[in-house]
């Protein structure tokens, strides 16, 4: 088994006072536990950064648009988003969420594909042109835009108990916004897919 130091946010417990995991406990540990922990293995000093988690977006959170149309980012992710985040048209009908970094990449990758291809110029016009900086203010919540509400389908109400839910899924490096019954669909639909599409990918030496 592994013997663990877990050095959460720069706080470091005392040597050896981790548990003694199993390599299949040790990797589910690593991937319950978000992307800001450090580790230290058996009795030695030299603490290693978990780079594989860092800025990492995994997991699913399901929340409610209150009456004021804000919405609360889970908490887990708050941190790595900072205090502005980028938020455009995703596919399949949900939004899409990135940190302001990460952005950065994406808009110089679609801004090199060329203009002269109509497909490239309609993606570039739907992910760029819709593309909103949005403030994260003091109580981890945002205001997304009327027009991409209404493209993911969610509703606003002025009712208090009874707000749309939005589930967040965190897809690796950016985070996706999706209506609750929606995304239920939609991942019934892709679950009963998984042993197919796990095949593909390994053809194609994905997975």
């Amino acid at each position: 088994g592994h013997r663990l130091e877990i050095t959460p946010f720069g706080r470091r417990y005392p040597p050896n006072a981790g548990p003694k995991l199993s390599t299949f406990q040790y990797v589910a540990f690593l991937f319950a536990n978000g992307w800001e922990w450090y580790i230290m293995v058996g009795s030695g000093i030299k603490c290693y950064e978990n780079k594989l988690l860092k800025n990492m977006f995994i997991g699913e959170f399901t929340h409610t648009l209150d009456d004021k149309k804000r919405l609360s980012l889970p908490s887990k992710f708050r941190k790595e988003l900072g205090k502005k985040v980028i938020i455009t048209h995703g596919l399949d009908n949900c939004l899409f969420m990135f940190t302001l970094s990460q952005w950065g990449a994406i808009a110089e990758k679609l801004g090199s594909l060329s203009i002269g291809n109509a497909d490239s110029r309609g993606f570039n016009r739907i992910m760029l042109a819709g593309a909103v900086e949005v403030e994260v203010d003091t109580a981890g919540r945002v205001l997304i835009p009327d027009f991409l509400r209404e493209y993911a389908g969610v509703l606003a109400t002025d009712d208090k108990k009874s707000g749309s839910k939005l589930v967040f899924a965190g897809v690796h490096t950016r985070i996706e916004i999706w209506e609750e019954k929606k995304w239920k669909s939609y991942k019934e639909k892709i679950l009963k897919q998984a042993d197919s599409l796990a095949e593909k990918l390994g053809e194609i030496g994905a997975i």
